[in-house]
């Protein structure tokens, strides 16, 4: 992440083979650590007083979302960041769309009404039952901060800022991750949560989507370089020239914009399936009720 070499003069900045594949953050190891101590205290919980709570829920959110954020943040991408605009830019993606995937599908605002006391679990379903919630987890408006976000971040100067100041850029990796989670868990999440219908969810995904396609060909053909000042001043010896650099970066948005999409299409009809199959049985249910009761009445008479 940030503060790497910063006794060093920018322009003797080098990659140093063994610092790279594992330099210590300690803020998000923590960080991760403790949220997923707590994932897991909450699961053992439901288990001793006899719950089930389903293992792959367990292991998307802990190794899915969890370890791709423990990933981004302490390897090599978290080395390179602020010296390569492709490296950042893995980071965004993983951070925005891949983690919140898996962190919605380990349902952990479900598993925390179902551990937390009395209090807190009220004060958790008022929350999701408020209007904000509601205007936050519209899929079209969560949609929306999803595609504007990047675009104020790269063209605005902000970029910049967060690579020069420490904990504006760490504060900016938290907030890929509450943009991405807000808009993946209103199409795709299965915690108790004001949501729209599956049409509605496929729309939001299928406008959304192309615009960072977009984004990802606006940065490949540009000929200004993003945040020039900053990356001309590390004089980079080694690696892509700055052009170089930012089409890898817009090529990477692109590819795994598009991937990443197909992917939400699938768990959306996976999803959808499922609950058309569920409604099925519980429409044939209720008819053999009503049929089992129209016999009663019958015998009755």
């Amino acid at each position: 992440m940030i503060s790497m070499h910063e006794a060093e003069p920018i322009s003797a900045l080098q990659p140093h083979i063994s610092e790279m594949f594992w330099p210590l953050e300690v803020l998000p190891l923590v960080a991760v650590l403790a949220i997923s101590g707590i994932y897991l205290w909450g699961v053992r919980r439901l288990k001793q007083r006899g719950d089930r709570w389903p293992i792959g829920r367990t292991f998307a959110f802990v190794l899915g979302g969890q370890g791709s954020i423990l990933v981004v943040t302490q390897g090599p991408l978290a080395y390179l960041d602020t010296v390569l605009l492709w490296t950042h830019m893995a980071q965004h993606m993983i951070l925005t769309m891949i983690a919140p995937i898996f962190l919605a599908l380990g349902a952990p605002v479900t598993l925390a009404l179902r551990t937390l006391p009395v209090r807190l679990r009220k004060a958790l379903l008022w929350l999701l039952n408020s209007l904000w919630a509601k205007i936050v987890t519209f899929p079209l408006f969560a949609g929306l901060v999803f595609v504007l976000n990047p675009w104020i971040l790269y063209y605005t100067g902000f970029y910049e800022l967060t690579l020069t100041n420490p904990i504006l850029h760490n504060l900016n990796h938290v907030h890929f991750l509450v943009v991405g989670s807000l808009w993946v868990w209103s199409l795709i999440g299965i915690d108790p949560m004001p949501r729209m219908g599956y049409p509605i969810r496929m729309l939001a995904v299928f406008v959304t989507l192309p615009f960072h396609a977009f984004l990802g060909l606006t940065m490949m053909n540009q000929q200004q370089p993003i945040a020039v000042h900053y990356y001309e001043e590390l004089a980079r010896s080694w690696g892509p020239t700055l052009l170089e650099d930012q089409q890898l970066a817009g090529g990477l948005m692109w590819v795994s914009g598009d991937f990443i999409g197909l992917l939400l299409f699938m768990v959306l009809m996976i999803q959808w399936s499922k609950a058309s199959d569920r409604e099925a049985v519980r429409v044939d249910r209720e008819l053999d009720r009503q049929e089992s009761l129209a016999q009663q009445s019958q015998a009755n008479d």
